[in-house]
């Protein structure tokens, strides 16, 4: 009876924790103090291991640090991938690239694209191409949709689980004013190992998760990633189809709930390990 009571206290207690950690760490950190990295796993310490997507909304509260005026993470690696200074990936695959002229339609506002010359000849005249109003782009502020790809794995050397995330996707939200396809689009994929060495790195004086509770303890966006400062939920678990959660359950409303199982599975499956 007590067992089952000291366990049930210790899931809650786990689970409270995990939830609101973000809230507790700006009031604890007074300096920019790097997490210990995560290690470097062997493979045949490898006991468990599970793929997942998260989904991060940017407008969020809890993610406002990353979306900060003049510092938000989208504006950040798109001028990096505008200066060549991290690569350009097609998808979280990693595998094949791209370049800067593969995105850059993606990022024309639509509704300034003038793609039909006989209108704009018998509106403007002969001298239409410089009667049209200049093509506009969507700003870094407008990809407030991010997908992130990661890795739970369970290092039996040291008895722990450690979380890896592998990419980083932007995305046009589907809720977009511009987004005229009404569907969430993807502009492209980043590594987010080499983002750390780059981009997101203490050396990078934009690159900070802007603390609104302490502003002596602003974090680099790498160490902001490596405490896990940032709200997001599960829209993907590794599968053979590769199908999203709500394509495995068959609506939106299921997917979600089928999130937070998802989440909490993770959780308890480190749990259990010690009940064994």
């Amino acid at each position: 009876m007590m067992k089952t009571i000291g366990n049930t206290l210790m899931k809650t207690l786990h689970h409270w924790l995990y939830g609101n950690i973000v809230f507790l760490l700006p009031f604890l950190l007074c300096a920019e103090t790097p997490p210990n990295p995560t290690p470097t796993i062997r493979t045949a310490d490898i006991m468990y291991k599970k793929t997942v997507w998260r989904a991060v909304d940017l407008r969020e509260k809890q993610n406002l640090p990353l979306f900060s005026v003049n510092n938000d993470l989208p504006s950040l690696l798109l001028q990096a991938a505008q200066q060549g200074s991290v690569t350009l990936y097609a998808n979280d695959s990693l595998t094949r690239t791209l370049s800067w002229s593969d995105i850059e339609p993606l990022l024309v506002v639509p509704s300034t694209q003038q793609t039909d010359t006989v209108n704009a000849y018998m509106e403007y005249g002969a001298d239409w191409r410089k009667q049209v109003p200049p093509v506009a782009y969507f700003s870094g502020r407008d990809f407030y949709q991010m997908e992130i790809k990661e890795e739970w794995i369970f290092d039996k050397n040291r008895s722990r689980m450690y979380q890896q995330i592998k990419s980083i996707t932007l995305y046009l939200p589907a809720d977009h004013p511009e987004n005229i396809k009404g569907i969430q689009l993807p502009i492209a994929s980043f590594d987010f190992e080499r983002l750390k060495q780059t981009v997101l790195s203490p050396t990078n004086p934009k690159a900070y998760w802007m603390n609104p509770q302490n502003e002596a303890a602003h974090l680099s966006y790498a160490s902001a990633f490596e405490l896990r400062l940032f709200s997001s939920y599960i829209v993907k678990v590794g599968n053979g189809k590769n199908q999203y959660l709500y394509e495995v359950y068959g609506s939106e409303y299921k997917g979600l709930l089928a999130s937070q199982w998802a989440a909490f599975e993770l959780l308890e499956f480190e749990h259990h390990l010690w009940e064994q």
